[in-house]
């Protein structure tokens, strides 16, 4: 992930224990951009999510009034959360500041473009979920990803066959 600092780009290391990551997402779309949201949570789900219950899978985020809620993303029960038990597939408030909210309504609503939750982690006690405005992989770009994919395990592969050769 990058940062703005004054003109230049500067990456950030995301610090924080991952919970859950969203693997087809990086392999279904081109993620252009990313941002990283707070999510307003129950009790019970932040629980869960600590004990490592949750997933992403098919999960996408909407703009909804001017706001944006994580939908489909499954936070699985709390064990010890009895009949104060939350709802697992929820739609859930994202919290971004209005200036990142209004970049995503402008760039999402144009065709192809999609926002994807990404990953979701704990950073300084917070559950946090890396965002990513996505657009759609056609077929074969799916394909060629896969080959250059391929193709890079197969150097790495030859690489450390000649360095043990040596």
């Amino acid at each position: 992930m990058t940062r703005r600092k004054g003109r230049e780009l500067v990456a950030v290391k995301n610090e924080g224990r991952v919970i859950a990551q969203n693997k087809k997402a990086r392999h279904d779309y081109f993620v252009e951009e990313t941002f990283e949201a707070g999510m307003v949570l129950k009790g019970t789900e932040i629980k869960a999510i600590r004990a490592g219950r949750m997933n992403l899978k098919d999960s996408f985020a909407r703009v909804e009034n001017g706001e944006i809620f994580l939908h489909n993303a499954h936070i699985g029960h709390y064990e010890q959360g009895n009949r104060y038990n939350h709802d697992p597939l929820r739609t859930r408030k994202l919290l971004l500041h209005r200036r990142e909210i209004n970049k995503l309504i402008g760039q999402s609503q144009q065709t192809g473009y999609s926002i994807v939750p990404l990953k979701v982690y704990i950073k300084n006690g917070v559950a946090k979920v890396l965002l990513g405005l996505a657009r759609g992989k056609k077929k074969h770009d799916k394909r060629e990803a896969l080959k250059q994919k391929d193709a890079k395990r197969e150097m790495d592969r030859a690489i450390r066959r000649q360095m043990k050769g040596e």
